[in-house]
């Protein structure tokens, strides 16, 4: 059907070019809002209308008659119906439904995927998660994590070369009050006594940390690994076993997410290798600063922020968007054309500062470099009640918390079922039913149905390759061709809109169109012909089903 589809654009094209030589209007089909109206509906007729100052439906008896003569249109179209103030319906007929089941059960797991323009993949970094290492990775960095994974996976689909990375600030504040807090609990002091400071870190896992490098153990993460030498007042020894002990605990983390990144970046190599101080310099003498009150400012209003920013305070140090200036420019002279952030909403206002200072060094950036998806925090229930505090931590819910309370399958799935600014409460009760209001299960259990509808058929899949599909003429086979056809440009628009809970709204919808299947239909029917089209017909079902799950990083059992 997408073969059909293109051939049946090209048809629409060429209408339009005769009716309408001069105008620009890009032919497309939009999905009628009610499917007794079509499978397919053209509006050029109504955007013509103004251009060439006609009536709108007269406009769409002219394109309609143009699109008869059209050999696709007469191949592949039952009916073409005018329609309100110019649209036009199309019908299409059983035939160019059913090729959709063979295109998927030929392309297999690569249906829906597009390659890169030309061959030549251009390349994307996705930073995520960068969390500090300071602690468990929370339910915050988990929906990153789900975010950021899925959207890598939308983009590879369309061609990108991905690259996952993860940005830890292993210098500042928080990692000397990290430290303080692990020498404090190797001391024998704890949360509570008098010697406690009111900004230390009270989790539990601080006192792990202070056991180990007491015990002098050696811990090993992704990107790096420290033996503790047991001193307490070795303040940079503990320093390093804390931030590798954490980083260690964080990769657990994100192991049991099945996730894994390509690449680190260490804030405090931005220091170390002197590019900080650079992109400060470059901006000075692009006349884009000026002092004022013993501190440096960048003029960011040059570059449409509301209000210049501080870069360097009067105690010397640099303001934290700073590093993420310098951190960005290294994007672009690593080759990433494009640069997306998953961060909380609460980076909103580091948007215009970061942009106006890649803008200030003049390197060729785009002014809209990088892009940002912004995602509100999540609030878990459990049992009726919100759940705020986590033993592990010490004040907040874990990553591994919700993981090990329901299922990564879950967590992914129930993350990425709405828009990433919109406020989400994870109901862990609901995410461990087996029923139909379980959104993953109902997904997952259609999969696994189909598997065991196939499973006692007992035959191979190229038998269903060559399988004539003519029987599946019926409403709720051609209904699930349909919805199976949708999946090539959804991916496409979720991949542009960094939009994977469209991948999940159209899930459901899959899921739900083959229970009416199932239900309207038996399937190991005795009629050879029948049940090899409706075989074809569910595994293709499967198929795509598989696909989409993959894209969120949730599996697809066969048995449930």
């Amino acid at each position: 059907m997408l073969k059909i589809k293109q051939e049946l654009l090209a048809g629409l094209a060429q209408a339009l070019a005769e009716l309408a030589p001069d105008a620009a209007v890009q032919p497309s089909f939009e999905q009628p809002r009610q499917p007794e109206h079509g499978d397919l509906a053209i509006t050029a007729a109504m955007q013509l209308a103004k251009p060439l100052k006609q009536n709108p439906r007269a406009l769409g008896e002219q394109l309609k008659a143009a699109l008869q003569a059209q050999p696709a249109y007469q191949q592949w179209v039952e009916s073409l119906e005018l329609a309100g103030p110019g649209f036009l319906n199309l019908r299409l007929k059983p035939a160019a439904k059913q090729a959709i089941v063979r295109e998927v059960l030929e392309a297999g797991d690569a249906f829906g995927l597009q390659p890169a323009a030309a061959g030549q993949a251009e390349k994307v970094v996705v930073e995520f998660v960068s969390a500090n290492p300071t602690g468990p990775l929370h339910v915050g960095h988990g929906r990153q994590a789900a975010l950021g994974d899925a959207i890598c996976n939308l983009l590879a689909s369309q061609g990108w070369d991905v690259t996952r990375e993860f940005y830890y600030n292993d210098a500042g504040v928080q990692i000397d009050t990290l430290t303080q807090s692990v020498q404090l609990r190797a001391q024998g002091i704890k949360p509570g006594d008098a010697a406690w400071p009111e900004a230390a870190y009270n989790g539990d896992y601080i006192q792990d940390i202070a056991d180990d490098f007491l015990a002098q153990k050696t811990v090993r993460a992704d990107d790096r690994e420290f033996t503790a030498n047991g001193n307490p007042q070795d303040a940079g020894n503990v320093r390093q076993f804390a931030v590798a002990y954490l980083r260690n605990e964080q990769d657990k983390d994100l192991q049991a997410f099945r996730l894994k990144f390509d690449h680190y970046y260490l804030e405090s190599s931005l220091y170390a290798d002197g590019r900080v101080a650079r992109t400060v310099q470059r901006l000075i003498d692009q006349g884009h600063t000026y002092e004022e009150g013993g501190a440096l400012w960048l003029r960011t209003t040059d570059f449409g922020d509301d209000k210049d920013r501080v870069m360097r305070k009067q105690d010397g140090g640099y303001t934290y968007f700073v590093p993420d200036v310098a951190y960005h420019q290294a994007k672009w002279e690593r080759g990433f054309s494009k640069a997306i952030n998953i961060q909380g909403t609460d980076h909103h206002g580091t948007i215009a500062r970061v942009r106006a200072g890649l803008q200030g060094l003049e390197a060729g950036i785009p002014k809209g470099y990088p892009d940002y998806v912004l995602h509100t925090m999540v609030r878990v229930v459990r049992g009726g009640e919100e759940v705020k505090i986590s033993k592990r931590a010490g004040s907040y819910v874990t990553l591994r918390d919700l993981i090990e309370w329901t299922s990564a399958d879950a967590v992914r799935f129930f993350l990425l079922s709405r828009k990433p600014d919109t406020e989400y409460t994870f109901d862990v009760d609901l995410a461990v039913q087996q029923n139909n209001d379980n959104p993953v299960y109902y997904v997952q259990y259609a999969h696994a149905r189909i598997c065991s509808v196939l499973q006692a058929w007992g035959g191979d899949a190229a038998t269903l390759a060559q399988a004539d599909l003519a029987p599946l003429d019926t409403p709720a086979a051609q209904a699930l061709m349909l919805q199976l056809a949708k999946y090539p440009d959804m991916l496409t628009s979720a991949a542009r809109g960094f939009a994977p809970h469209d991948v999940s709204f159209y899930l459901r919808e899959l899921a739900a169109s083959y229970h009416s299947y199932y239900d309207a239909e038996r399937i190991l029917v005795d009629d050879q012909a029948v049940k090899l089209a409706r075989l074809a017909l569910i595994a293709a079902t499967a198929q795509v089903l598989r696909n989409g799950l993959g894209m969120l990083g949730v599996s697809a059992p066969q048995r449930m």
